[in-house]
């Protein structure tokens, strides 16, 4: 088996890298306390190519495939979780349905322009009652003349106080089924809400949406009625791939953060990492990073080359962000005292990790999936 990447993967991932280096990172502590849309560096980013990764040429992507793509994530999850997180939501979830689903003017006004940055999109799907539980949603879309009237409220949209474009999941016709309609911002009746102070990835920035009888064209509806779900589970193996190339990159900067702090830091007269209880974190540290890149870099190879790979990208994901936040805070234990000071960036790897727990699917519920596909031996 052949682990080698080709030269043009490499240099991908080696303009990301150098990007990170010189832009993010001496960036990334102001960003985050800004509390703000990072709008230069996502601008930059886009400028790399990166919102045209994962499309296909005719649709006016670079066709590059997942493997390649989660390497770039990774890097820029290495430099700031705020910044990746709100281009990884541009490059996939908020584009993704227009690119499959639109229309020829849905996809000249918006998506086109998304692929440069010029337009941004979020997708709303959480509801206060309805998180991991699809069928929990209430948001309805009722038919009406010209077009669908939407009534219901989302919450954690990422990007909304700024995006241009959102696609709603809402139930609608006879049987109450899930459908996906797009709403552009200046519809009346949509409504962005409060913005949620959360505990990490402040820059990534999350509001409540509320529709009161919001009027969507027909032609804003993505797919027949009730096949919304059937679209969605299209998407989800490659958001949980996608969320493990997060959670190494943040993992991998706790751990450089960690090593270069354990050479520089001496007690009893010689620096730490020459203590068996820190080389013994560093170990575990080291090889849970190996293992969850090799289970993320594997599952995305499986999509690139057509194979099944739900189960693998479930794998990934709870592997990858598992272990991603067991070593933040193994990167904290070594830090001891300097770990909770706020100086330091180790406290925001810390806070920032936990959103990687949560998004793509829980923990549990990706436990079940994967204990569903062993059981039917997919």
């Amino acid at each position: 088996m052949d682990f080698e990447l080709s030269e043009e993967v490499r240099q991908i991932r080696d303009t990301f890298a150098r990007y990170v280096d010189e832009r993010l990172v001496p960036r990334a502590a102001e960003i985050d306390e800004a509390h703000a849309f990072p709008r230069e560096a996502f601008d930059e980013i886009g400028e790399l190519g990166f919102f045209r990764m994962l499309y296909p040429e005719d649709s006016g992507g670079l066709g590059l495939g997942m493997v390649p793509y989660c390497l770039a994530v990774e890097e820029l999850a290495r430099g700031s979780m705020s910044v990746a997180g709100c281009v990884s939501m541009q490059s996939l979830m908020a584009t993704y349905f227009l690119n499959e689903l639109g229309n020829d003017d849905i996809k000249g006004r918006l998506f086109e322009p998304a692929l440069d940055g010029k337009m941004i999109g979020a997708i709303c799907m959480t509801e206060p009652n309805a998180g991991s539980d699809l069928h929990g949603i209430t948001t309805r879309a009722v038919e009406a003349e010209g077009g669908w009237r939407l009534t219901g409220q989302k919450m954690w949209v990422t990007s909304a106080p700024v995006a241009d474009f959102f696609t709603v999941f809402a139930k609608a016709g006879n049987e109450d089924k899930l459908t996906i309609f797009l709403v552009e911002r200046d519809r009346e009746g949509l409504s962005i809400g409060r913005t949620i102070d959360k505990m990490g990835v402040w820059a990534l920035i999350t509001s409540e949406i509320s529709f009161d009888e919001c009027l969507v064209p027909d032609s804003h509806r993505l797919c027949e009625v009730g096949e919304g779900e059937t679209h969605l589970r299209k998407i989800l193996a490659q958001i949980r791939i996608l969320t493990g190339a997060l959670g190494i990159g943040i993992a991998r900067a706790a751990m450089d953060a960690a090593v270069t702090y354990a050479g520089e830091r001496n007690q009893f007269g010689r620096p730490i990492n020459r203590f068996q209880a820190i080389q013994l974190k560093l170990a575990e540290m080291g090889t849970d990073l190996e293992a969850a890149r090799h289970l993320v870099l594997y599952a995305a190879w499986l999509r690139d080359t057509g194979r099944p790979h739900r189960k693998e990208a479930a794998m990934a994901k709870l592997f990858a962000s598992e272990k991603a936040a067991d070593i933040c805070d193994k990167a904290a234990r070594i830090y001891a005292s300097y770990g909770y000071a706020m100086e330091y960036p180790i406290q925001r790897y810390l806070r920032d990790v936990r959103f990687l727990l949560i998004g793509g699917g829980t923990s549990d519920i990706l436990k079940i999936t994967i204990a569903r596909d062993i059981s039917r031996g997919d």
